[in-house]
């Protein structure tokens, strides 16, 4: 068939049909220039694969670990928000897609549906995202719901003390329907007669002056393991060990927040060499074909994040595409692995990749 979806990128192209322009630009655009929205694809492509030959890849074993549960592939579901402006049955049926797929989803702080419905919908292992609020009884209320609903670790966004300038949003005054998880909490109502509602709304309720020793508070209210996402540095990862993080996202918030940020993928060894292997480091940011994933693990990843892909087969296709797009990675994944000689995800190593500092440093 001449329209058969044959890679993970042309979901991006039927999502851009299916959706209103306002909701398109909502999820595919970036901050400002969009400069690390092209980079954290774009600097993938720099990184060339130096396969085995001669390897017995008869059978290939995807699973991984994370925190202790097993996943199929290490392909995980990245929090994005409000995917009922994607799909009427929303965060629900990303929810059926990743549980069919056997992988984690991490749930927005921003979903369509609320934690309780979320959970209910079937049984999985999934993690909660949360954004800190001025309001610090809102994160209290969330996390401790998320606890009861059976979530397994609490995701804690720390690149967002104010919202980027997405002006693709400004220019199409974006309005913010009501957050299902704060429904009888607070409005997230706001009277602005310019630009985005979202980033006016935003700018009112984040806390700024959210700092690393608010780690000790949110670990005093769960006795859930506590990933921090937002980690660009070397610098910022030691200080994550410091506070006692169980687990480091290595993100750009999808190049939402600070343009100009580099791509993920091109600091994810600096961060995973200060790490040392002490918790696991997750990638997330332009991941769009299963060699990537093999790039990011050779590098050190312990498994990446997938997130507008998602978005995208949700919008064209709802469950079923959420479930063809994590398929198709993982395949694609699969293959890379046998042409590689990697018969395990454990097989995968530094060895593999070539990138520009080791092209560099050949040179010296």
């Amino acid at each position: 068939m001449a329209d058969e979806i044959v890679n993970v990128n042309e979901f991006q192209a039927l999502a851009r049909q299916a959706l209103p322009k306002m909701y398109y630009d909502f999820y595919a655009g970036g901050a400002e220039d969009e400069h690390t929205l092209k980079k954290n694809v774009q600097e993938f492509q720099r990184i060339i694969l130096l396969p085995r030959v001669l390897v017995d890849v008869s059978n290939i074993a995807l699973s991984t670990n994370i925190l202790g549960y097993t996943i199929s592939a290490p392909i995980m579901i990245a929090p994005t928000a409000l995917h009922k402006l994607a799909h009427p049955e929303g965060e629900l049926a990303t929810a059926r897609a990743a549980a069919a797929c056997n992988t984690i989803m991490i749930l927005s702080f921003s979903a369509s549906c609320n934690v309780e419905e979320v959970a209910a919908s079937c049984d999985a292992v999934r993690f909660f995202q949360l954004y800190v609020y001025k309001r610090r009884d809102i994160a209290v209320n969330l996390v401790q719901r998320a606890e009861k609903s059976g979530y397994k670790a609490i995701v804690l966004t720390a690149d967002t003390p104010r919202l980027g300038r997405r002006e693709a949003d400004i220019k199409n005054k974006l309005i913010v329907p009501q957050l299902k998880n704060l429904e009888g909490l607070m409005s997230t109502e706001v009277v602005s007669d310019k630009g985005s509602n979202l980033e006016a709304y935003a700018n009112e309720t984040m806390d700024p002056s959210l700092c690393w020793r608010d780690i000790a508070w949110l670990k005093s209210i769960t006795s859930l393991p506590i990933l921090i996402k937002g980690i660009l540095t070397r610098e910022d990862a030691i200080k994550a060990m410091e506070v006692g993080a169980a687990g480091i996202i290595v993100s750009n918030h999808g190049a939402r927040q600070l343009d100009y940020t580099p791509a993920t993928i091109s600091v994810l060894e600096e961060v995973v060499q200060a790490v040392g292997r002490r918790v696991p480091v997750l990638l997330d940011g332009g991941v769009r074909r299963g060699t990537d994933v093999f790039k990011a693990l050779a590098l050190g990843a312990q498994a990446v994040l997938v997130g507008r892909p998602v978005i995208y087969g949700l919008a064209a296709k709802g469950e079923a595409g959420v479930r063809k797009v994590m398929q198709m990675l993982k395949d694609e994944l699969e293959l890379t692995m046998a042409l590689a000689g990697c018969p395990s995800v454990e097989d995968i190593s530094r060895s593999h990749v070539r990138t520009d500092r080791d092209r560099l440093q050949s040179m010296l």
